[in-house]
């Protein structure tokens, strides 16, 4: 049985392992510690952010963080839109629709929360996950990222 809930501090040193496997998975130069300790979790904290972590059957299996761009976060270059800031499901559970939950459980929550447009920056090899999931290539390019934003426009419409 899949199970999606928030983080809490039950489940961080889970989500922490998570967290590293996807960075080691982009293959990112990045101390993963650090950013834990200095952005993520304070973020998660000050409510700036919001972290869902995915069970399926007794595993761990993967989490996605999102947030409303507001003018108090540091990232916030569309101001009201909803923003999926990383999703991630490990390599073994994947192509069975667990990476669609994580990103509809977002939205569905972002909509709760009166945002109806949301976008992600994903990378080369998740473009298509975004597209199958109602995701439309937009004009917002990222510097940083070397990526293109992918918008969704209504979240009403629902994945494929």
């Amino acid at each position: 049985m899949v199970k999606i809930s928030p983080l809490n501090d039950k489940t961080q040193g889970e989500f922490e392992k998570l967290f590293k496997a996807y960075y080691d998975e982009l293959d990112c130069d990045d101390d993963v510690p650090h950013l834990l300790e200095e952005y993520v979790l304070p973020d998660l904290k000050a409510g700036l952010i919001r972290i869902e972590i995915m069970q399926d059957d007794s595993e761990y299996a993967g989490f996605v963080i999102f947030q409303c761009d507001r003018i108090e976060n540091e990232w916030c270059p569309r101001e009201g839109w909803g923003d999926i800031r990383e999703i991630y499901v490990i390599p073994s559970k994947r192509k069975n629709g667990l990476g669609k939950f994580l990103l509809y459980t977002a939205e569905m929550k972002l909509r709760e929360d009166g945002t109806e447009k949301c976008y992600a920056l994903p990378s080369e090899n998740s473009e298509g996950f975004f597209t199958a999931c109602g995701y439309l290539k937009g004009n917002l390019y990222d510097e940083d990222l070397e990526c293109f934003a992918y918008e969704k426009l209504n979240l009403n419409n629902k994945c494929k």
